[in-house]
């Protein structure tokens, strides 16, 4: 069965307090929501995911579709948010409704909501209550509630599609969440298990929490690369995807784009996948002249399938000539852009070897880069 992940980041979130809503406050190294887009990646069974956003949050829908994402545009409550992010969704298969705020979703919660749907049309996870529960005035205890038979719901909740959307067609009014929708339709949910740990940040003092959990199960890999091209006939090089003017191309199978193939193979070396020539040999005629974005695209591709977020690059062109300086904006946005992350995480700089060696001779352009890839 086809399994899309419906994540609803629309709301505004104003009890989390920040500047911006919480789903894009930064915690432990990224923002919420690519936390919970990063939970979703590494989940096996997962083939596609889609993103609600606020209508006010749309200029960064493009980032996110450059990635294979797809986007929605919210709706005035989370009821119509989620029928906008379903409206997206493929015709038939299973959707897992999931809150962007819950960005410490674990594995298990996520399996075992799929694995229930195997045999139903709906699922969800849920925490038994086990502490005293009291009612109350809001200053003075008033009386007790028992306890058995409650649950503490938490997402991602999974349906059918056909059934989902049909319910949700049919629904009038507020709705806790989307089992409220199904149930309201006459449909059974299986409850599955939650974890403590699946904690949705709702106030300030959840951040921290958040970090603590997210921390400790964080994996961080770093990479390095390095590149070297000779100097050749031409008017032009290429570098990190823009084109200068220059008395010199560069010579190498592909556009021998030395920027963009070091900061190529320093993720694949985060990855442990080898590098350029074992994904794309020289000896290949179809890659002769290619474009050193294809080589980048994969790359990227690579570390999204495997679960992890591409969080920083940092590349150092090493060169008497031409000047980088003037370019390096446009390479970082060019790098960007790619790679699906945003400027401020993309780093192009120039040194020069003192004129001593094969550069400082001004025979070539050597480059090296560095990539950090995060998953938790």
């Amino acid at each position: 069965m086809t399994i899309c992940a419906l994540v609803v980041a629309a709301g505004r979130g104003t009890r989390a307090g920040g500047d911006l809503p919480k789903q894009w406050q930064r915690v432990a190294g990224r923002s919420v929501l690519e936390h919970t887009i990063a939970a979703f990646r590494a989940a096996p069974r997962v083939d596609r995911i889609a993103l609600v956003l606020h209508p006010d949050d749309m200029d960064r829908a493009a980032g996110f579709r450059a990635r294979g994402i797809l986007v929605a545009s919210g709706g005035a409550d989370r009821a119509a948010s989620v029928r906008a992010g379903l409206a997206v969704l493929p015709d038939t298969g299973k959707v897992l409704i999931h809150d962007a705020a819950r960005c410490c979703v674990p594995q298990a919660v996520i399996a075992g909501v799929i694995a229930a749907l195997e045999g139903c049309d709906a699922a969800a996870p849920g925490l038994a209550v086990t502490d005293a529960l009291w009612r109350g005035d809001g200053r003075e205890v008033t009386g007790t509630q028992d306890r058995k038979g409650l649950f503490a719901a938490q997402t991602p909740q999974g349906f059918d599609l056909a059934l989902i959307r049909a319910a949700h067609a049919a629904y009038d009014g507020p709705a806790a969440d989307d089992v409220a929708v199904a149930r309201a339709a006459g449909h059974a949910v299986v409850i599955t298990p939650g974890d403590a740990d699946n904690i949705k940040i709702t106030t300030p003092g959840d951040f921290a929490r958040a970090a603590r959990l997210l921390e400790d199960r964080m994996d961080i890999r770093t990479g390095n690369g390095f590149d070297v091209h000779a100097f050749g006939p031409g008017d032009h090089v290429t570098l990190c995807g823009v084109d200068i003017a220059h008395s010199h191309g560069l010579v190498g199978h592909s556009d021998a784009d030395v920027g963009m193939h070091t900061v190529t193979d320093a993720i694949y070396g985060a990855l442990a996948r080898g590098d350029i020539g074992q994904h794309f040999p020289p000896s290949d005629p179809q890659w002769k002249g290619a474009a050193s974005e294809i080589f980048l695209r994969h790359a990227a591709g690579l570390a999204a399938e495997a679960g992890f977020t591409l969080t920083h690059v940092d590349c150092t062109l090493i060169c008497e000539a031409p000047k980088i300086g003037p370019h390096a904006p446009e390479m970082r946005r060019v790098m960007a852009g790619l790679l699906g992350i945003d400027e401020d995480r993309v780093s192009v700089k120039a040194t020069t070897s003192e004129r001593l060696g094969f550069t400082g001779r001004e025979e070539g352009i050597a480059c090296m880069a560095t990539a950090t890839l995060v998953k938790s």
